[in-house]
């Protein structure tokens, strides 16, 4: 149940309804094998929280010139 309540949130946030811009983390981290689980080359071993690298794979799904133009996008 909380499940759906979350998936139908990051829907309407991504379909561009409550914000200007997103940055999808979940996208960044997600296992691509299952994408309702922590991909494991990001998981600091809890299955909820990034490591290191998955911190760096945030970092990295920013797109700085978007950001820096304040263009209205989904990363």
């Amino acid at each position: 149940r909380l499940e759906a309540v979350r998936e139908a949130v990051n829907d309407r946030i991504r379909a561009g309804h409550v914000y200007d811009g997103v940055i999808d983390l979940d996208r960044a981290l997600r296992d691509p094998a299952a994408p309702k689980r922590l991909d494991p080359r990001y998981d600091s071993g809890d299955h909820l929280h990034p490591s290191d690298a998955g911190y760096r794979a945030m970092a990295h799904a920013v797109d700085l010139d978007r950001l820096k133009n304040g263009a209205p996008t989904v990363l």
